[in-house]
């Protein structure tokens, strides 16, 4: 019996949120539309069954397909990124790190050394309250005041702090990362260096951003955002990264299971198969390729309208917007945005004065409206509405109080439901998505 049947509640929810995404310019860069084949291969009959272990060593019978399922995935991963080793088996971008620390660090003893988030860093990258800053020694590193890198202070921080483990990639860092300057610092104090690409691997292997396989010993990586795949993650170790362990590849395999999981989702690394196939098609050069012309293309018409972008522009797939001096705030903008059909979501900028969950800035990309297939004139009219969106909220300043801005937000989102512009943008918004269906 079909789902529509058997949970009727559960399926017209599924159907809504299909209704959104169809209707919304979805523009956080983190999300991004995966195929049918992807979503195929989810939701088949590998959901049923264990298989702890790796191919041809499981702890369970009945994995002779799921080995060739699993190998399939491995070998397609190291053919296009490039690198002897891949595990497919941490079930998210959280764990893959998670598991890297596990398999190389002493808790408590050892330290590791990643970029602020309030700087753009991931949240697994050393901050306090997750387990990569609670388990383990943390440096972080920040951006300079110009916004950029500043790889001169970060190489005199990794020398005065001797950190195991040099992490570089990130979540809200809009230019190229040069990974050979990373890889040059983790060799002059003998650390491993981890590109965390979860955002950037599609760029990566369509050849729009650098890739870091040359430079670095360790590479993890969801396999959505740009690479649109399931939620689902990769580990590689780099030729680099076996001459510095020979046994690195055992120890991470170790760190996933017994370590940290038992059996992998076979379904997910299926359907990462699936995604890794189609990256490796010339028309995912293209879509790599145009997903930074829009983004480069928005961050320009952004300008023109006054918006303050980090670093001033943008290389890769993602822009960082800093609304202080529209007199805007970032969690104020998003619903606002979100009204009008256009999904962002609020950010920390560079040195902001506001907490995290009210922050001044909102983070927007281009990987999922190019996947609908737009391209740099579409990218103008966006910025018009971005522009509209914010000159209707620039001057909804929060309260100080903690307790008054949950009050003061709730009546936000009240009178912002009902304004006749909001409302409007995003009837043209829909339009808009009508041309260019998922």
């Amino acid at each position: 019996m079909g789902l529509s049947k058997t949970d009727p509640q559960v399926y017209k929810l599924i159907k809504e949120e299909e209704k959104r995404q169809r209707e919304v310019l979805e523009m956080i860069p983190s999300e991004n539309y995966a195929s049918h084949a992807v979503m195929e291969a989810l939701g088949t009959v590998l959901t049923n069954k264990y298989s702890e272990g790796y191919p041809k060593k499981r702890y369970y019978q009945g994995n002779r397909v799921i080995d060739e399922i699993e190998q399939l995935a491995i070998d397609r991963a190291k053919k296009l990124f490039g690198v002897p080793y891949v595990n497919v088996q941490a079930l998210s971008g959280s764990p893959a790190n998670t598991a890297v620390y596990f398999a190389l660090l002493t808790p408590l003893k050892d330290k590791i050394m990643g970029l602020s988030m309030a700087s753009g860093g991931h949240l697994t990258h050393g901050l306090a309250l997750n387990i990569s800053g609670r388990f383990y020694k943390s440096s972080l590193y920040e951006l300079g005041k110009d916004g950029q890198l500043d790889y001169a202070a970060i190489e005199k921080q990794a020398v005065r702090e001797k950190p195991k483990i040099i992490i570089c990639g990130y979540t809200a860092f809009p230019r190229i990362i040069d990974f050979k300057k990373f890889g040059q610092i983790a060799d002059k104090v003998g650390a491993f260096l981890m590109a965390d690409i979860s955002h950037i691997t599609g760029l990566v292997v369509a050849g729009a951003h650098p890739s870091p396989v040359p430079y670095a010993h360790i590479i993890t990586t969801t396999t959505h955002k740009t690479l649109r795949g399931p939620r689902g993650a990769l580990i590689m170790v780099t030729e680099k990264g076996f001459k510095k362990d020979p046994d690195l590849g055992r120890k991470i395999d170790s760190a996933i299971i017994p370590g940290l999981q038992g059996g992998p989702h076979d379904n997910q690394t299926a359907a990462i198969a699936v995604a890794l196939k189609e990256a490796s098609a010339p028309a995912f050069k293209k879509y790599g390729h145009q997903i930074v012309k829009n983004s480069k293309a928005l961050a320009k018409a952004l300008i023109k309208y006054g918006f303050d972008l980090l670093s001033g522009g943008s290389d890769n797939h993602l822009i960082l917007i800093d609304l202080q001096n529209k007199k805007a705030n970032g969690a104020v903008a998003a619903f606002a945005l979100e009204v009008a059909n256009i999904v962002v979501n609020k950010n920390l900028v560079l040195n902001d004065p506001m907490p995290s969950f009210y922050p001044s800035g909102i983070r927007l990309g281009t990987p999922a409206i190019t996947t609908r297939g737009m391209k740099e004139k579409e990218m103008t009219k966006i910025a018009g509405w971005y522009s509209q969106v914010i000159d209707k909220v620039k001057n909804e300043q929060l309260p100080q109080e903690k307790e008054a801005r949950v009050e003061f937000m709730k009546s936000f989102r009240q009178k912002a439901a009902k304004n006749k512009k909001l409302l409007q943008i995003a009837h043209e918004v829909k339009a808009l998505t009508q041309k260019f269906p998922v």
